[in-house]
């Protein structure tokens, strides 16, 4: 449909992958489109927002730490350093964390607070070794104007000043490392500008929110380019066994399709921004 009209616009379509674990297909598009001296003066993410018009979402961090200690039989306990303990220790302050960054809260967000939370721990050989290595796995959701590097250094710090100095005392081999496995921007966009008036007009709905999960839309926000969330289906079914999105859903996200296309062909979009862009 799109192609047999005479657009005054050009429309581009985008496929990334392994959104999941940290937006990371997108990346390569992204860093091509902010070099490039024509950006897209729109552009609609398709996550699943049951067809709502979605202007803001958190951001994330997901971090591992490794903690390696001293191994010795259980029985000479005090003479090794136990990484799960030291690591229990860690998580403690992680959780404590997390807990302060409630005192700074956004009301169009739920929950209305950054959040951390860790997802995954492993350590430990048999329960009559003390265990030499412990790893686990956490996140940081954090609202679009959060501090992240201040929350990053707050946990780094407790591990370099508080817990390594007295492992090291006992085996100087100790270590506590923090290492990044991926990271998104938040999305905070202008529910009141003339996109948003579009899209609202595009997709019958002019109810605009926002989402507590994460989509690729703040990358595209940080290079200039005017961006929302907008597509069928629900998280509701999303994530677990037999997830599904509605025919309806797909029949409202064609119509919205259909609307777009009439827009792009009518006169007045030629003025839809002051620069020469390309959508």
């Amino acid at each position: 449909r799109f192609l047999a009209q005479p657009l005054r616009m050009p429309l581009h379509l985008a496929f990334s992958y392994d959104e999941e674990v940290g937006c990371l297909g997108v990346r390569s598009l992204v860093a091509h489109l902010k070099a490039s001296p024509e950006k897209p003066a729109l552009c609609i993410i398709g996550e699943p927002t049951a067809m709502q018009p979605v202007y803001g979402h958190k951001g994330k961090v997901a971090m591992r730490c490794q903690v390696r200690g001293r191994a010795c039989h259980s029985a000479y306990a005090p003479q090794g350093v136990n990484a799960i303990e030291q690591a229990a220790q860690l998580i403690g302050h992680i959780v404590r964390v997390g807990e302060s960054l409630r005192q700074t809260q956004d009301a169009r967000f739920d929950p209305p607070f950054s959040t951390l939370q860790v997802g995954t721990i492993q350590g430990g050989a048999a329960l009559n070794i003390v265990p030499q290595d412990c790893q686990f796995d956490f996140e940081l959701r954090t609202l679009p104007a959060a501090d992240v590097d201040g929350v990053l250094e707050n946990i780094a710090a407790f591990a370099r000043d508080q817990l390594l100095p007295t492992m090291r005392e006992r085996a100087p081999e100790s270590e506590i490392a923090l290492q990044p496995l991926g990271a998104y921007p938040g999305l905070l966009t202008d529910p009141q500008g003339d996109f948003a008036r579009w899209l609202a007009q595009w997709s019958g709905s002019d109810t605009f929110s926002t989402v507590a999960f994460g989509t690729e839309g703040g990358l595209f926000d940080e290079i200039g380019i005017a961006t929302l969330v907008c597509g069928p289906g629900s998280m509701a079914q999303g994530h677990k066994a037999d997830e599904f999105v509605a025919v309806e859903q797909l029949e409202r996200c064609m119509q919205m399709l259909g609307n777009l296309c009439d827009w792009m062909r009518a006169e007045s979009v030629i003025n839809c921004t002051k620069a020469k862009t390309q959508p």
